[in-house]
């Protein structure tokens, strides 16, 4: 008799190893209240983040300016806010193509195998075998006026070899499984068995992927920006605060410009590193009693 409770009860006691590890329950805290302020970013300063201020140069922080002012006047912790709005909006939506794009190619090559596998590995391989930096900073250059959504399909669609491989490995192994041979002897479709039994074991490895993807699109951003060819220079984001620290002049002596936005880049980076982690333990759990 199948005990109806049970995946319930497994679902707590994921929950309760995911609460139990405190360093993904501080992340994940941390993360949200990272989102929340940049998503209230225009109730809670009254400062323009790209609008020139002559008046206000280079200062220190202070009362009125938190986190001092840039070599355009303009306020830090504005610019921090609505950076990281940028910031993590291009890494999402990133994150949404590259998992997206590597489930379908994984799925497939992996479950159906044979000539379709070949054909999409031989895919994969000519994406993996780019130099992503390079080849991203090159179309850039082609199309300096994309803007942030070439930005972000660019980047999308030259990232997504990694995640396809690892989806693919695990779609291989999990096909194997009595009860993927069991569905199919009963005459379950192919469509039936992807949805109903497959995509379910392919839960964990896609989370944590698609939480170490997330954490590495930040990074990319900032470094592209950093270089110039990330976004827009006149568009605030941590990538592109990070390029003022080009001055050794402001790197030596105005850390409020570049140091909070390198804090806020290593403490999500290493945030989301925690909580996929947190949620790899938990989700092993459930693994174990499929």
């Amino acid at each position: 008799m199948t005990n109806k409770n049970a995946p319930v009860s497994l679902m707590g006691a994921s929950a309760r190893k995911f609460a139990a590890n405190r360093p993904a329950v501080v992340s994940l805290l941390f993360l949200i209240a990272v989102l929340a302020l940049c998503l209230l970013a225009p109730w809670l300063t009254a400062h323009d983040p790209v609008k020139i201020n002559l008046r206000s140069l280079n200062q220190e922080p202070s009362a009125e300016h938190w986190l001092g002012t840039d070599k355009g006047g303009r306020d830090m912790v504005s610019r921090l806010l609505f950076g990281g709005r940028a910031t993590l909006w291009i890494s999402l939506c990133v994150t949404a193509i590259i998992a997206g794009t590597g489930t379908v190619v994984g799925v497939l090559a992996g479950y159906f195998g044979g000539s379709a596998d070949s054909l999409l590995m031989r895919m994969t391989d000519v994406v993996l075998s780019f130099p992503f930096i390079i080849l991203v900073i090159v179309v850039k250059s082609v199309d300096p006026d994309g803007g942030i959504p070439s930005l972000i399909w660019t980047v999308g669609l030259l990232g997504w070899g990694g995640f396809a491989r690892v989806i693919r490995a695990k779609t291989l192994a999990e096909k194997e499984n009595e009860y993927m041979l069991a569905a199919r002897a009963l005459g379950a479709g192919t469509l039936r068995i992807l949805t109903r039994h497959l995509l379910p074991g392919l839960l964990g490895v896609f989370i944590v992927n698609l939480m170490w993807t997330a954490a590495a699109m930040i990074g990319v951003e900032a470094s592209l920006s950093f270089l110039g060819f990330g976004v827009p220079v006149g568009q605030p984001s941590w990538g592109n605060m990070l390029a003022d620290a080009l001055s050794p002049e402001v790197i030596s002596g105005q850390w409020w410009v570049w140091l909070p936005a390198c804090l806020l880049i290593t403490g999500v980076i290493l945030s989301i590193h925690f909580i996929g982690e947190g949620v790899k333990e938990a989700i092993s759990i459930q693994e174990r009693h499929i």
